[in-house]
């Protein structure tokens, strides 16, 4: 049977409302039956074998709508100042225009959040979270929503509040333990917050069980894992960018503008050089433009790690100051940000004319950053490709014009964010003596004269509190 949708078998529309499955089939690539449970196999799925490669999800629905005719052309949620001013410019020269005039904007604001301190930074990375999940959750309840399940929004929501209070709690324990310790309702909290944290989410998932009705058990479980893995991919992630940016603003700073670099040089490389596809995903990814994002990214790490490393208040950890109960970012630079001589290598020596250099050691660190934000961290953008693919969507939203949503543009920063944790932890954290003392104090004292004797008996045994009584 053919119509609208194309060449769909007759089983896949039987006692189907036909604009309805037109509108999902061409849109998820799927069909439902009427009962509400999914057929293993898409309608669409001969169809979209015989696709070429790199044409998009729109392309083959008109054509499938058309009879071959020109693609359909989408809404334009460009600003209507910026239409009429590049109104005689070409679709591809006018593109251009829209991303970096928005992208400028977009720096622009970066810039004024940095200045504004930390405490600016994370509200905003909390409502970035927010804004993510929504956008990722809004496309599967596109699809939840035309059967009229219950609370399939709601327990979604319910969730993300309930990870959050997990992992901010734990946050605010961690870094404002004097704080937490000073206040009894926040002492009482803190004592028994994983505890308190495990029975909202088991309240969470009673009322997921209860909610399940019969012959849309399959989707509805779908949907469960849906929202889990959502919360795994933006929540536990944000999570650690604010873990990052207690570590200094630098370490917060650094990976996200070299994502930022890497996007903008790649698109600027790809759109003037760009001649061999790089990925199937994304048609519109070049070689050229991988390669030359790579480049320009690493040195755009080194000369911006020069410049920040040299101001304390981007390389001192971000601290909690009990006295004045706001964040402080003051100390003595560690050796990370002196800077120190190191030898060129005899092959360059010839080359550059210099045999030293004097550097930071975070610029070291900085080409590893910028490294995995050109090469590793565009596999977030091919993953949220894929996803959208999967999907028949161009975008996650229309938040920003010229570039989708807001997970459009932090597809790469989350994974970047994971990276960054996990080298800090790796190469970089040690023992952190402050925070010893201040749980140290917060014992018995009994069990703080059982430490103090065992520390005492060790520092004899090296003859280590000898030489200091000494002194």
């Amino acid at each position: 049977m053919k119509g609208k949708c194309g060449s769909l078998d007759s089983s896949c529309i039987q006692e189907l409302d036909w604009r309805k499955n037109c509108h999902w089939g061409r849109r998820y690539g799927a069909a439902w039956e009427p009962g509400g449970e999914p057929l293993v196999t898409s309608c669409l799925e001969s169809e979209s074998e015989n696709k070429l490669d790199g044409e998009t999800a729109s392309d083959s629905e008109s054509k499938s709508e058309f009879g071959g005719s020109p693609a359909v052309p989408t809404s334009d949620d460009t600003p209507e100042v910026l239409n009429r001013a590049l109104s005689n410019l070409s679709s591809r020269w006018k593109n251009w225009w829209v991303r970096g005039i928005l992208t400028l904007a977009m720096i622009t604001f970066f810039f004024i959040i940095i200045y504004l301190g930390p405490m600016v930074l994370m509200t905003i990375v909390m409502c970035v979270q927010i804004k993510c999940f929504h956008e990722i959750i809004t496309i599967g309840y596109n699809v939840y929503h035309s059967y009229d399940l219950p609370w399939f929004r709601t327990l979604s929501w319910y969730f993300l509040l309930c990870v959050n209070y997990f992992f901010y709690g734990e946050t605010v324990t961690d870094y404002f333990f004097t704080l937490v310790q000073r206040e009894e309702p926040l002492r009482i909290l803190s004592k028994y917050h994983r505890f308190i944290s495990f029975a909202l989410y088991l309240t969470g998932f009673c009322m997921f069980v209860l909610s399940l009705v019969k012959k849309h058990y399959r989707l509805q479980f779908y949907m469960f894992g849906w929202t889990h893995v959502t919360l795994l991919i933006v929540v536990t992630q944000s999570h650690l960018i604010i873990h990052n940016l207690f570590e200094g603003m630098i370490w917060f700073i650094v990976p996200i503008s070299c994502v930022i670099c890497n996007d903008i040089m790649a698109y600027m490389f790809g759109f003037f050089f760009g001649r061999t596809p790089l990925i199937k995903l994304s048609p519109k990814k070049t070689w050229e433009g991988f390669i030359g994002g790579f480049f320009a990214t690493v040195l755009f790490g080194l000369l911006l790690s020069y410049v920040m490393s040299g101001y304390r208040c981007f390389t001192c950890p971000v601290e909690f100051n009990n006295d004045t109960n706001s964040f402080t970012v003051d100390c003595e630079p560690s050796e990370l940000f002196q800077l120190q001589e190191y030898n060129i290598p005899l092959v360059l020596q010839s080359v550059v004319g210099w045999k030293t250099v004097r550097m930071y050691p975070f610029q070291i660190h900085s080409i590893a950053l910028s490294t995995f934000a050109s090469l590793i961290g565009p596999f977030g953008g091919f993953f949220a490709s894929g996803f959208k693919r999967a999907f028949k969507i161009k975008d996650f939203a229309n938040t920003i014009p010229g570039h989708g949503g807001i997970m459009d543009r932090f597809d790469c920063q989350y994974l970047m964010a994971t990276f960054v944790n996990v080298y800090i932890a790796s190469f970089i954290r040690g023992p952190n003596p402050s925070k010893l003392i201040q749980q140290f104090l917060t014992l018995r004292p009994d069990q703080q004269l059982h430490i103090f004797n065992t520390l005492k008996a060790h520092l004899v045994d090296k003859g280590m509190l000898g030489s200091l009584e000494d002194a």
